[in-house]
């Protein structure tokens, strides 16, 4: 089990240390649901140095990406970032990541944690042109620091005008006095914010200058639990629980990262799938008896026939209610279509909604 470079920091802050994805991860500080309002309402910050860093490097850095990712990453600029993922041979998912465009010949794609190794041998496996990789993973911190305060909070400590940065955009520069850190305006809560990409060694210096910056605005250190809520909210996929290798990125929604401009690892079964149309979707719900859905629960008609299973499931702190993704037959798939949710022997009504959950 692997720990973080920031590790003895939590365990003094008091955080509930977990195994997760072959790290010991911070999952709590005081509560899920304290943390998820401070993001929300205002700020707080993620120590997410477990997720993965490849980068590829040469004139056929931008060849290799596109035969192993399905979003067209020739549209890439400068300072630019887009999410994608990488097709398997058999129809499904070897993950989903984040590519960071530095400059024509250099790129970093930015994967998640439980796949670092079998991403690495996924994508050196379609090296056939010399890009030079390398795997910083071990090397480098991720702080996200999220939420309407955000901003605010690190605008304090860089000279960089972070009111400019567009969404999926990113900066490299000078924050909180330390050189050679990159600054992404991209995250994983739907709150807003940013995440700061800093070398281990100078890891706990940037931890106490964001802190010192956000005191005003009631800045707290948030864990995993918080994270997975504040995710589900927003309707965004966890690789492992809604999409996986055997989920179809077509029937899970990723359609409108599948660009067919271009060829890629088995993009004619997926042009097909597109083409002809799935059999199932994955879908957002809302419970509208109490209830709280969890991955693997049956979803069900009202005779009680299976029509599918929950993906994702937890109780949503801002709307006070269970909350879930999970994958449906087809015809059940539109926004108001009443289904059930299977928990323990009793059918809990539930009702098919538009991501996201929270606008």
């Amino acid at each position: 089990m692997k720990t973080i470079p920031l590790h003895d920091i939590h365990v003094q802050l008091g955080a509930k240390m977990v195994p997760f994805a072959g790290f010991m991860m911070p999952v709590r500080y005081t509560s899920d649901l304290d943390e998820h309002h401070a993001v929300r309402n205002g700020v707080g910050v993620f120590d997410v140095s477990h997720m993965g860093e490849f980068v590829l490097r040469g004139p056929k850095a931008l060849d290799l990406i596109q035969r192993v990712s399905a979003n067209d990453a020739s549209t890439l600029f400068d300072g630019k970032v887009q999410y994608s993922y990488l097709p398997n041979a058999d129809g499904g998912v070897v993950d989903d990541l984040l590519v960071y465009r530095y400059d024509n010949n250099e790129y970093y794609l930015v994967v998640n944690a439980s796949n670092i190794e079998k991403d690495w041998d996924w994508i050196m496996s379609h090296n056939t042109e010399g890009v030079e990789m390398e795997n910083i993973s071990d090397r480098l911190c991720l702080l996200a620091v999220q939420g309407p305060q955000a901003a605010a909070t690190l605008q304090k400590l860089t000279e960089m005008d972070l009111s400019a940065m567009e969404y999926y955009t990113f900066k490299a520069g000078t924050v909180a006095g330390i050189d050679d850190v990159i600054i992404s305006a991209t995250g994983y809560t739907g709150a807003g914010g940013f995440e700061v990409y800093v070398w281990n060694q100078d890891a706990a210096r940037m931890w106490e200058a964001i802190f010192e910056a956000g005191a005003e605005f009631g800045i707290k250190p948030i864990g995993l639990g918080a994270r997975d809520t504040l995710r589900l909210e927003k309707g965004f996929c966890l690789y492992g629980n809604d999409i996986t290798d055997t989920t179809s990125p077509i029937e899970a929604g990723l359609g409108w990262v599948t660009k067919f401009t271009k060829a890629f690892n088995n993009s004619e079964v997926l042009k097909a799938q597109k083409e002809q149309g799935v059999t199932r979707k994955l879908v957002g719900f809302e419970m509208l008896d109490r209830g709280i859905p969890r991955s693997h629960y049956e979803l069900c008609d009202a005779e009680g026939t299976p029509i599918g299973e929950v993906t994702s499931g937890t109780q949503s702190p801002t709307l006070q209610k269970g909350i879930g993704m999970g994958f449906v037959r087809k015809e059940y798939s539109q926004p108001g279509t009443e289904l059930y949710v299977k928990v323990r022997d009793r059918l809990l009504k539930a009702q098919v909604v538009k991501l996201p959950f929270v606008k």
